[in-house]
């Protein structure tokens, strides 16, 4: 007898996504279902990057499908579609840009540029297509964590071709100027180069654009948060109490602008001596997540005070693309896929959709 296309949906159901807990039927995540005698094949299309997880969910998928009567051979195929989630009201959407993931903290020293970088490098290792906007105009670290030297070309005289390594592409105001120069720019300034410096930037087809914020509340952040077309943002913090004030007001700044918190990621959350295996909780513990929870957002994870994180990022070799099978990377790829996976599940852009309306004098 041949297995009915109800039968193994039935059984697929009992498959479920590890990281939203629902499955792939419900969620119309299972495309092209096929049955042809005891031949079965099947798509499921995942709104996140996870090149790690597609085997061992294809293998889970394959498996249930097995245990339906009369089944003999199944094909089953994990693909990714990225899609544009919806932003601030009246900001418009980037050309060849899906999503724009501010990364942020109150105060400077938190480990922001590195926690951006290797987020990148983690969403890039699971497929998706990155890029990082430096937008720490006065401190620009991107070009040193990600190895690149060098300046932008521009082929027509307008427009700058984003600089890469290890697959994702940077943009910062460090290829512009003299490493030893200091930006001794007043406010509006540093905002015109950062408009500048994101809107004609040649991006390639990004899924995912990662801006390293500058540190703190004031007059750039403000204007970056207002006119970038922001997806989400993602709050970075120690534990230390100094640190997770800072961090509440750039949660609060994001709030009254309408850009959706993403989660915390608590840096620096615990030193183990790499001699006597000796754990120390040097600023505080658990503080990031009390904040996440006092204020109900999402606490994306936590991350050593390791020696290795920051001679790597020194060097121009971030710990995902150092140590990709390591421990760190992993707690960096458990991150990156659960913001991947907020975005995910956030409204869709539907502006392209709607005319646009222009008004004329002449009645």
């Amino acid at each position: 007898m041949a297995p009915t296309e109800q039968a193994l949906q039935d059984a697929l159901k009992t498959v479920a996504d590890p990281h939203t807990g629902r499955d792939f039927v419900t969620s119309k995540a299972l495309k092209n279902l096929r049955v042809d005698g005891g031949d079965v094949s099947f798509d499921v299309e995942l709104g996140y990057p996870a090149k790690s997880l597609a085997p061992g969910l294809r293998k889970q998928l394959i498996a249930a499908a097995r245990t339906v009567p009369g089944v003999e051979n199944v094909s089953a195929n994990i693909t990714t579609r990225i899609i544009a989630h919806a932003v601030q009201r009246g900001v418009q959407l980037l050309p060849k840009v899906k999503n724009i993931i501010a990364v942020a903290s109150g105060k400077g020293g938190v480990g922001k540029s590195t926690t951006t970088v290797n987020l990148a490098l983690a969403l890039a290792a699971e497929g998706a297509s990155v890029g990082i906007l430096d937008a720490d105009i006065y401190g620009p670290s991107q070009p040193t964590m990600m190895g690149i030297e060098g300046r932008p070309e521009s082929v027509d005289g307008q427009t700058m071709e984003p600089l890469e390594n290890y697959g994702v592409q940077v943009i910062s105001i460090g290829f512009l100027i003299e490493p030893d120069n200091p930006m001794i720019w007043r406010g509006p300034m540093a905002t015109q180069a950062l408009e500048q410096l994101l809107r004609q930037t040649n991006w390639r087809e990004l899924d995912y654009l990662l801006v390293d914020m500058p540190p703190g509340t004031g007059d750039i952040q403000l204007t970056l948060s207002q006119r970038v077309p922001l997806t989400g943002a993602v709050i970075v913090t120690t534990p230390q109490d100094i640190a997770l004030l800072d961090a509440r007001k750039g949660l609060k700044m994001f709030e009254k602008v309408g850009v959706p918190i993403l989660g915390i990621v608590e840096n620096m959350a615990v030193h183990v001596c790499p001699n006597c295996g000796h754990t120390e909780h040097i600023f505080g513990a658990d503080g990031g997540r009390r904040m996440a929870a006092e204020y109900g957002v999402d606490y994306l994870g936590a991350l050593p005070l390791n020696l290795s994180i920051r001679e790597q990022a020194d060097a121009g070799r971030p710990t995902v693309v150092s140590e990709p099978d390591g421990e760190i990377a992993r707690l960096y790829a458990d991150v990156a896929r659960k913001v991947a996976v907020k975005i995910a599940e956030k409204a869709k852009d539907y502006s392209a959709k709607f005319p646009t309306i222009s008004i004329s004098k002449n009645t």
